[in-house]
Parts: C-alpha cells; structure tokens; sequence
C-alpha cells in the first residue's frame, strides 16, 4: 500500500513539472522581451553565442546573429594574418596577441581548429614556412666552366632553363676558352636579357693550376678546373652556384641559392649524393675508384662559400690531397669529381648533403615586383623610340634596330687559312625551307664556308638533327653555322650577310646566295685569280657571272663549253633575264661567252652581281628587309669608295629553281611593301649623298632614268 501511495506521488509531482516549467519558461522568455532600455544584457563568450537555444525573441536573435558574424569576421581576418610569412618577429607576435583568445575559443569549441593551428604553425615554425627567404633583388652568382663548341651550344639549354624561371637578378661568371667567350659573349650581347650581368674568364690562363693532373674524363683539362674557382672567381665574391654545362633547371634557381642559408658550422660545399654506385667500386671485377664517404657526391651541382673555403686554405687542401691520391691512383677517372670526393673522405664536415630532388620541384613562383628597370621592348634600341609609330612603313623602319639573339658556330668550326693569303670563304644565308641545298653547296665548294641561318628555337634542334644526320655535312668542318633566331615578322636578309661576313677568318669572301651552286673548282679559281689580279694591292669586286635553270634535275657542266651549250639549247639562261634583266646586263654576257681574259664593267642602275671582294669590304645597309633591293645597295655603296667590278671568264654559278619565298609574294601582293621599298631606296640614295658628296649624285641620276 505504502508503495502504491509513493508511486502516485512521484506520477503526480511529473505531472505538474510538466505543466509549471514550460509556463515559467514563457513567463521569463516574456518578461525578457519587455525589458526597458535600462536593462543591459549579459555578454555573451563566442562560446556562448553558438551554444543551442531552445527559443528566442525577435531582437536578442538578431543581436545573436551579429554577434556571431563579427566572431566569424575575426576568425577569417585571424586566419589570414597567419597565413601570410611574418615581416618581423615583433609583426608576429602582434598578430599573434591580437587574435589568441579567440584562437584558442574555436580550438576548444571545434570550428576551425585546424585551420588555425596549422596558421598559427606556419607563422611560428621556420621549418615549415615557405618565405622568401632571398630577396628579390638579391643576385644569385652562377659559375660553369665552358669550353668548344658543342659545349657553347649545351650550355645555352642551361641558360634558357634558368632564365625561363629565375625571379632575381643574375651573374653568370664563364671560364671559357676562346672559342666559347666568342660565342657567348656574342650571344648575350644579342639576347639582351635584362637583369643579366656576363664575366668571361680566360681558362687558358688557369690551365697550369690543373694540368699537372692526369685525367681520363673526357672533359680533358677543362673538367678540372672547378677546383680554383676560389682563386679565379673575384675575391669579394661569398658564395656562388656551380653548374655543368648539360643541367636544365625546373625551378627557380632562388630555391637552390636559398639553401646556402642552411649552411651550419663548417660546411663550405652543398652537392648532392652521387647516384650511381661508381664509388661503391662494384660496377665490374678489379673496379677500383678513388676514396669517397658512402656513395660519394655528384659535381654536377656544387654550391661554393668562397669566403669559408679561402680561410680554410682550400687550395693547399686540395693539392694535398689529390698529390697522396695521385701516388696510387696515378689519374682521375672522373675529373674534379674525384678530388672533392677525396677531400670529403678526409673531412666529411665540409659538406652539406642537398636533397636530391631540389633541381625537378615544379616552382609556382611568379615574377612579380621587378627590381630592376623596365624597359618597353627588350629586344629593341633607344633609337627605336624616335621613330613615328604613325608612319605606315614604321614596321620597316623598325627592323632595322631589332636584335636578334644570335648564336655564332653551332656547330664545331675548325679552320686555319692558308699561308699564301689568298684564300676565300663562301659567304651565304638561308632559312629553314632551304636546308637541302647544304650538302649540294659543300660538294661544289671544297673551302671554308660561313653560313647564317635564321631560326626558330625548334627549328635549330631539327637542324641540329639534319645536320649530324649528314654524312656530307659532318665531314666538313670548315663550315661555320651561325644561328639567328627568329623575331619580327620580315626576313632580316642584309642582317644575316652581316653576321656571316663577319666571321669570315680569310682575306676574301665570296658573297653569295643560298639558292647558287657554284662551278665545280671555283674555289681554286678564285683563289688564283686573287694573285693574278693583285686582290691585295687594289680594290676590286671579282664578278662571277650568274645563270639559272628551271629544271631541278640538271646534268650540272662541267666547263664553260658545256655550259654554253647548255645556254644554246635552253636549258639554261642568264639569271633573271625574263624578269629583271638590269639586275645582271652590265654583266654583258654576251662579250663573257667568248672572253678569255677578265673585263671590267661600269656600275649601272639595279647591278647587283656576286661578287668576290676583300674582307673589309663594307656591310649590307640593314634597312633592307625581305625582298628588294638589299643586294643593289651594296654594290652600289662598292662603287661608291671606287671598287673595280671585274668579270671572270671562265667562273660561273647556277640558280636551281625553288618555291617562291614568303617575301617575295608579299612585294607582288602588297602595294604597301612596294611603296614603303621605294622610300626606304630615296632614303639611301639621300644618305649616299651626303656621305659621297658630288659623286654620289650619279646614283639619284641613274634612278631617275631607269
């Protein structure tokens, strides 16, 4: 009974809670809602403010709406405070004071916890943070050793890589032979990259520090030469970077600089874990490699603290080492390889150990406060800016002053003239839709020849394949191929007679064109006739008579007798006869087929023959671009400083029909190219004037009769 009773007691005391508590809640909620203005209420914790209430009033649910938008305000200003690499250590702790409550509120209530320790790890861990740990305007010094050819050609790959992603100004520093110095230093002359600083080191001077080193690499001396770059590179000079000639960059190469920060006590040298087992001496039976610690280290890519190595006597280190090694050894396998490795051996604190995949990490780096000047158009001179860009021939106009980024022997160029001082070099241009005729051309004429070639970028990587391809070509190495790379929208045809010309190492040269095969044995002719004709003590211009044919299989003569029986017959003909017959008439063929003798002919209007001249003969006036009157103003400025235009009679050359060039179809087509030529021919024969005087007025004349 008396549990009975205490059952309805418990029943009866639910009910009525179930009954006052909400009523006293409505009561309270009510009363809240009426309250005056004089009534504050409690402030409420972030916590709070998003803690689960049941029911609410219109205003306290718009003052909890505010509140929480202004703590999820600070939330996101917090996060990118943190975000960002911290200026200062003073800038960090500011921001980290500002913000900590509320950091530490969300931490504990389970929104955004991670974000924000993982911002607050950032912006107090220096493991961690990717900040820019080189400045922008820092210079990053890179050393490479190049020497020949080949090796000017590899390194330019080098080059573009690093350029491609470099954000920092750079100083590379060449220990070139004189082959190489040519080349480059013409290259960059060319290329005009801005913030790029280039120092040439002759490396014939440093070849005694080394060559008392037997060495089998095939880098020969050269590839030891690394080791006194402390005593070659200049004195103040801290720290550099350096590369071998076959390394292409990924990344910014401020990502590889930045690593000398870590540098600890005495490490001197960052180089990466060789990765083949050479040093492990197990490659083949009796492999004995020189001492290394563990797998030993690639020289490939070495970072140099040319302040630390110079007060450690790096030098008498190195000698002393590789003269104990050298006792046993007797020679290096792998060049300065082998030494470095020696010397790490006995002082493995020397070394900072690079990760091996630091040189293939992507860089998301962009180029973007610039500290250096910028400049309108790299690839053009001031002079560019007084030119009127309203001028409907400006674009002419302005070829005129582009550089061209230039690559001088592209191939290996090994030529020494002859003693009698009288040899000759064919001289000639082409573009890539021209290649075939080189191995016809180096069939006909046996001298040196110097070439210059206009491509693109990937068009000078598929020559490169033709030409290593070729049996012809590759026999030959007194041919010179110098690179012009493509810019601007005109063929730059007098640009690249120039550069050829000016690597002519002969007293003669033979200025020609790409689409003539000279006679067979020109080249002995012509060097008999700068004898007989006394070349060297007189200015003459030696012309070689020009003939043509339309068939691209011809039976090519073999004499001037054939040749005229070809020319009976019609399957030859003077060159340009039914088209531009002045540019050839002073010739004066007719007189030629029965000449024995040579004969000389007076300059007349629109004469442009090929003609064999000295090598100081002047230049091909630049303003002629693509097609019309380039090779007429030069013979014309010949006659001008009073060259004789003599004839062989017994020399001639051959055109072999081809496509007609882009130029040329645009000077038929375009009314605008053929109007803007004209002026640009006024314009010369106005320069002739002034700079010939009285006897440059027959030029003006001429044209105004023809």
């Amino acid at each position: 009974m008396l549990g009975m009773c205490r059952g309805r007691r418990k029943f009866l005391a639910a009910s009525l809670a179930l009954v006052f508590i909400p009523a006293l809640t409505w009561l309270y909620l009510s009363v809240g809602s009426f309250q005056g203005e004089d009534v504050k209420p409690l402030p409420l914790s972030p916590l709070e403010a998003q803690s689960p209430i049941p029911v609410v009033g219109a205003g306290e649910r718009q003052a909890l709406e505010l509140r929480v938008r202004a703590v999820e305000e600070e939330n996101r200003a917090l996060r990118r405070e943190l975000s960002r690499p911290p200026r200062s250590p003073s800038a960090r702790l500011a921001s980290g004071g500002h913000h900590g409550n509320q950091s530490r509120t969300h931490s504990e209530e389970g929104t955004g916890d991670n974000e924000g320790q993982k911002a607050a790890a950032v912006g107090n861990s220096s493991d961690c943070v990717q900040q820019p740990v080189v400045d922008k305007c820092e210079t990053i010094h890179v050393a490479i050793v190049c020497a020949g050819y080949n090796a000017s050609r590899d390194v330019v790959t080098l080059v573009k890589s690093v350029l491609f992603h470099r954000r920092n100004p750079l100083h590379f520093h060449f220990i070139t032979d004189s082959i190489a110095q040519q080349i480059l230093s013409s290259l960059f002359h060319t290329w005009m990259v801005p913030a790029v600083r280039v120092d040439f080191y002759d490396a014939d001077e440093l070849k005694s520090e080394v060559s008392w080193i037997p060495n089998k690499h095939y880098s020969g001396i050269y590839g030891l030469m690394k080791l006194v770059l402390t005593k070659t590179l200049p004195s103040d000079l801290q720290r550099v970077i350096v590369l071998d000639t076959d390394i292409t960059f990924a990344t910014d190469i401020a990502e590889l600089w930045a690593v000398f920060h870590k540098f600890k006590g005495q490490q001197v040298l960052g180089l990466v874990e060789n990765q083949s087992d050479w040093y492990l001496g197990n490659l083949w039976k009796n492999h004995r490699p020189w001492p290394a610690l563990g797998r030993g280290f690639n020289t490939g890519v070495i970072l140099l603290l040319l302040d630390r190595l110079r007060k450690l006597r790096w030098e008498q280190m190195w000698r002393l080492t590789a003269e104990r090694e050298l006792m046993s050894m007797l020679s290096t396998s792998l060049a300065d390889q082998d030494i470095f490795n020696a010397v790490i051996k006995q002082n493995p604190f020397l070394v900072y150990q690079l990760p091996c995949f630091w040189n293939v990490q992507l860089s998301d780096h962009t180029r973007s406060e610039k500290c250096y000047k910028d400049v309108s158009d790299l690839k053009l001179q001031k002079t560019l800016s007084e030119l009127d860009e309203d001028d409907p021939c400006y674009e002419f106009r302005r070829e005129r002053f582009t550089v061209h980024r230039t690559h001088l022997y592209f191939l290996h160029y090994e030529y020494e003239p002859s003693s009698d001082n009288a040899d000759v070099t064919l001289v000639a241009q082409l573009s890539m839709d021209r290649l075939q005729m080189l191995e016809a051309i180096c069939k006909h004429w046996e001298g040196p020849i110097s070439l210059a070639l206009y491509l693109s970028d990937a068009e000078a990587q598929q020559f490169l394949r033709y030409a290593q391809g070729s049996e012809v070509l590759m026999s030959r190495g007194n041919v010179g191929y110098h690179i012009v790379y493509k810019e601007g929208q005109f063929y730059p045809v007098n640009l690249l007679r120039n550069v050829a010309m000016r690597q002519v190492n002969t007293p003669y040269m033979f200025l020609s064109d790409i689409d003539f095969l000279p006679m067979y044995g020109l080249y002995e002719y012509l060097r008999k006739s700068v004898v007989q004709l006394d070349m060297a003590n007189s200015k003459k211009a030696l012309v070689v008579p020009a003939f043509e044919t339309l068939r691209y299989r011809l039976s090519y003569p073999k004499s001037k007798a054939e040749l005229l029986s070809q020319l009976d017959m019609g399957t030859l003909f003077t060159f340009r006869y039914h088209v531009w017959i002045k540019g050839h008439k002073p010739t004066d063929f007719a007189k030629w087929r029965t000449a024995t003798t040579p004969y000389r002919v007076q300059w007349e209007a629109d004469f442009e023959p090929y003609v064999m001249v000295r090598r100081d003969s002047p230049e091909y006036d630049r303003r002629f671009v693509g097609f019309g009157w380039n090779k007429v103003a030069h013979i014309m400025e010949l006659d001008a400083q009073e060259y004789e235009f003599v004839v062989l009679p017994n020399a001639y050359m051959i055109h072999m029909p081809h496509a007609p060039s882009f130029d040329i179809t645009k000077f038929r087509s375009n009314k605008q190219y053929r109007v803007c030529l004209k002026t640009l021919k006024e314009e010369f024969q106005q320069n002739m004037s002034r700079r010939y005087g009285f006897a440059a007025l027959k030029y003006m004349t001429a044209e105004n009769n023809s």
